[in-house]
């Protein structure tokens, strides 16, 4: 079965999504002429928070096409929303089970088909304290490198003054925005989408470890450097990496990767002769 969707469906959402949104927010929107009018295509984000969605699925279709994200499997089991996905397009992902691998074939199929599918790399709203992108997952460069669909890196900024995402550390810009959603006075949505990004030196490589990685990477650089762009700083050399911050508190805490606690003292001079063969 081929990726399906109800032009009826798609339809009615920009009938009742186009002048909420023109009149909700204003815009700041910059190269709508790199996304491609036609053919299979992903759009790479930078997330910072959960209203952005809106915001980059405003400006792609302004741009010509019209947006598929990937969503969580648990959104579907909701009645109206799985009715409205379905009927749009949108592709559920089924994270930590084998289900996965179907949800991969789908969006395979959906860009073989000629739609435009838009990826979060960082697969998460962004924990950086100062709201730039964090290091990204591998799933959008694999992709890309298995379909030869080109990627166009996209930066958004100002959904965070719009509604500020919950998690993460009360500090730098993040722990100065205020709780709730504040649409009041209008916020200006600032969106630049770049060429596509050049992955032509891995093509024909092994989709390996490394070269996922290295993909993957300057994916998340070409994004970072537009973020900067729309706000008129310089960004970080080194991206955020939330996996190596959260191993490091573990450690720092006594704590092992696998959250179990890790031996101290005596307990854990104890393992140490085990090892060695000691008090046999």
């Amino acid at each position: 079965m081929g990726h399906r969707y109800s032009p009826g469906w798609r339809k009615l959402t920009i009938v009742i999504l186009r002048p909420l949104l023109f009149g909700l927010l204003k815009r700041d929107w910059r190269g709508r002429e790199n996304v491609p009018g036609e053919g299979g295509v992903i759009i790479a984000a930078n997330h910072v928070s959960e209203s952005d969605p809106l915001a980059l699925a405003h400006f792609v279709y302004e741009s010509g096409r019209y947006p598929v994200y990937l969503a969580k499997s648990t959104l579907f089991d909701v009645p109206i929303v799985r009715t409205v996905f379905r009927g749009t397009g949108q592709i559920p992902v089924y994270r930590d089970r084998a289900d996965a691998a179907l949800a991969l074939r789908d969006a395979e199929e959906a860009l073989r088909n000629g739609q435009c599918l838009m990826f979060y790399p960082e697969g998460s709203c962004t924990r950086d304290p100062e709201l730039w992108p964090m290091t990204g997952q591998t799933g959008v460069a694999r992709m890309a490198l298995k379909t030869g669909a080109k990627v166009v890196p996209v930066a958004n900024w100002g959904a965070h003054e719009l509604l500020p995402y919950k998690k993460g550390e009360p500090t730098g810009l993040r722990g100065r925005l205020k709780k709730g959603f504040h649409p009041f006075p209008r916020k200006t949505m600032r969106v630049i989408a770049g060429p596509p990004v050049d992955l032509s030196k891995y093509e024909g490589e092994e989709l390996s470890k490394e070269t996922l990685r290295a993909a993957t990477d300057d994916i998340m650089r070409q994004i970072t450097d537009l973020l900067g762009e729309l706000r008129g700083e310089e960004p970080p050399a080194e991206l955020y990496d939330h996996h190596k911050v959260l191993e490091e508190r573990r450690r720092a805490a006594g704590r092992e990767p696998d959250g179990t606690t890790k031996p101290t003292g005596a307990a854990e001079t104890g393992i140490a002769s085990a090892e060695r063969g000691e008090g046999k």
